[in-house]
């Protein structure tokens, strides 16, 4: 019989061919734990990829056009050197802003490695100037031989060196959350295929008399296939359901301004996990339907 008539089939229900299938027992158990189990593991790691695809994005955005200068010079000097590198960029194509950071911001940026009590006047210290480029940037090799004229101790660092790997791991992060996604779905239909597998073997002298009244293995398959696909969904529903509050109860970004406090959903991203009963009762629906038609030909 075509996967379409089962999918019928699915949908409609037939109670004769339900009761082939044992309402409880260890593969009922089997199924509804396993796919509420997978689909719980399913949420966190959409919103591991969600959450690592955000950050991507916002340290690439972040890095993309800013840029810094360290300038090193004696304290007498600092100032005059500060001015004409400002001056320079001024008239530097490419750069839309630039400016000094304060002492203050200065401190705290140290303040976490360093503590709060740090005496930036008293220490050698680079001058931090903060560099905004426009789209379509500046030239960064001119720029370094310009500054190495006006201001020898001047260093530019356009961060590439620093948005080139972040982007990476937080890419690498987000295929790590995808393959994860894909093993779930992989062990969930493996299990299953069991649990079917179990089922009709557990069932072998009812589907044996069915043959003889003249049911055909297609309307005994489509019956295992039919529950074992509900009880998936169903797992797989609550399951999906827990990972979400779970996920919601985790500890925002802006509550506590920590490094991987954002994994999370956002906006229409809450819609994405809503995929994944679906998802489970089509993985169950193949490996039910593949099993059964292997298990009834062993049986004959």
């Amino acid at each position: 019989m075509s996967a379409l008539a089962d999918v019928t089939s699915l949908l409609r229900g037939e109670t004769q061919a339900d009761r082939v299938v044992p309402r409880s027992g260890q593969a009922a158990k089997l199924t509804l734990a396993v796919s509420g189990a997978m689909a719980f593991l399913a949420v966190f790691a959409l919103a591991l990829s969600l959450a690592a695809g955000r950050l991507a994005d916002r340290w690439s955005q972040a890095l993309a056009q800013s840029s810094t200068i360290r300038l090193s010079a004696p304290a007498q000097e600092l100032d005059i050197q500060t001015w004409a590198v400002l001056i320079l960029l001024q008239q530097t194509p490419g750069v839309e802003s630039a400016r000094a950071l304060s002492d203050e911001e200065q401190r705290a940026l140290l303040e976490p490695w360093f503590g709060h009590d740090l005496p930036v006047d008293d220490l050698p210290v680079p001058r931090l100037i903060e560099v905004i480029e426009t789209p379509e940037g500046y030239d960064a090799t001119g720029l370094r031989q310009r500054l190495a004229a006006e201001a020898p101790g001047a260093v530019l660092d356009d961060h590439t060196r620093w948005r080139a790997p972040l982007v990476a791991a937080a890419d690498r992060l987000r295929l790590l959350g995808w393959l994860s996604l894909g093993l779930i779905l992989a062990s969930t239909g493996a299990m299953i295929t069991l649990a079917a597998q179990a089922a009709l073997a557990s069932n072998e002298q009812v589907i044996r008399v069915m043959r003889l009244v003249g049911a055909q293995d297609a309307y005994i398959a489509r019956a295992f296939v039919r529950r074992f696909t509900r009880r998936a969904l169903t797992g797989a529903a609550a399951g999906a359901a827990l990972g979400m509050l779970a996920v919601a109860l985790l500890p925002r970004a802006a509550d506590e301004g920590a490094f991987l406090t954002g994994l999370g959903f956002q906006g229409a991203g809450w819609l994405v996990p809503l995929a994944i009963p679906v998802l489970a009762a089509i993985v169950a629906f193949w490996a039910t339907r593949i099993a059964a038609f292997r298990t009834l030909r062993g049986l004959r």
